[in-house]
Formats: C-alpha cells, structure tokens, sequence
C-alpha cells in the first residue's frame, strides 16, 4: 500500500475477518461506512471486496472525536481524498468511491430516500454509545437481506472513557432489539451481524 497516505493503522488485524465474509455477500457492489479517516478500510473494501462497477458511500464530517488527540485529524480529510483519487484510477474509475461529507444523522436519511440498499455497512463513526445505537438503527433498513452489518471497536477500553463513551453497550442493545433479524457472525474486536430479514 506504498502508493496510499497513510499515518495510522487501525485496520490492520481486520482483512483476516473480512476476507471470510466476502463469498457470503449478496453482492459485491454496494458498500457503506460510518467513518472514513484517512480511508484505509474504504480502500481495502474497493480492493478485496468490490467488483468492477461498484460503488462505496463513505460518511464522516472530518472533525475527529473525543478520542482523537494530538492532531491525529490534522490533513485527514486530505491524506483521504488523495487515497480515494489513487485507488479510483487504480481501478480505471469501475470501481467508485462517494464521499458524504456530513454527519451520519443526514447523510443516512439522504441514502434512504435514495431508496440505496448495500451489500456491507461498517459502523465506524463516533464511538460514544448512543451515536453508535443511532447509526445502526438508520442503516439498518438500508442493508440487504444477507448483508453483513460490521461494529467496529466493540472491544474497546481505552482509559478514561466511560461505558456511554464506548460502544459495546450500545453494539449490544442494538444486537438484542434486532435479535429476530439477525445472527451474530464474529465476535471480537469487532462484533459482526448477517441480516436474516
């Protein structure tokens, strides 16, 4: 991944997982993700998971969070779009990317009256348990019948943050009020569903 800007790799153990939900994807052509950064996971996704004529919506405002410290967020949003620009053309622009430069709370209702349905959505936006709860819950109309719905961070516990600033509790209630739609397909640093209706 020479070729890519990137300073941080929080994704680097997640590929071993993914790579085992890509034969059981309904298709591989519509994607969605909460929560950009730099786009590391957006480009591993067009590179391992899409199919030519595929599309990935990626959705973040940019502004980073309680977690991001020390100008982590700094150039961000440029390392992204220079990262989003080299793998588009890698691809010969077959293979898309559509950057949502809003919250989730607009951008996902834009998506729904769209009428979009995806393939995949990876959950990676704010990690404070109610933004989390509430991003589910709006993508989850979105997502197809035997898609795969991706948490990341349930495993999370970095000092000083309290259970409503992790997502684990709110990964958990969503798995339990959607209990009869869903089967739980991996549970480790990240908590995966598949969606059953």
């Amino acid at each position: 991944m020479s070729e890519y800007q990137f300073t941080k790799d929080w994704f680097q153990w997640a590929p071993d997982v993914w790579k085992q939900l890509v034969p059981h994807l309904p298709g591989r052509k519509h994607f969605l993700e909460i929560g950009s950064f730099e786009g590391r996971s957006a480009v591993w996704t067009v590179e391992n998971m899409m199919e030519d004529g595929g599309e990935i919506f990626c959705v973040d405002t940019w502004e980073g969070g309680a977690e991001h410290v020390n100008g982590e967020m700094d150039g961000a949003e440029r390392r992204y779009a220079e990262n989003m620009r080299v793998v588009t053309e890698k691809y010969n622009n077959k293979r898309k990317v559509t950057s949502m430069k809003y919250p989730s709370t607009i951008a996902l209702p834009l998506l729904t009256i769209d009428k979009y349905k995806f393939d995949f959505i990876y959950i990676d936006g704010s990690h404070l348990a109610k933004d989390v709860l509430t991003d589910a819950c709006m993508a989850w109309p979105l997502l197809k019948r035997n898609g795969f719905m991706v948490f990341d961070d349930y495993a999370w516990k970095p000092s000083g943050f309290t259970t409503m600033q992790r997502p684990k509790i709110a990964i958990d209630a969503f798995v339990n009020m959607f209990e009869d739609e869903l089967v739980v397909s991996f549970t480790g640093y990240q908590l995966i569903v598949r969606k059953t209706k």
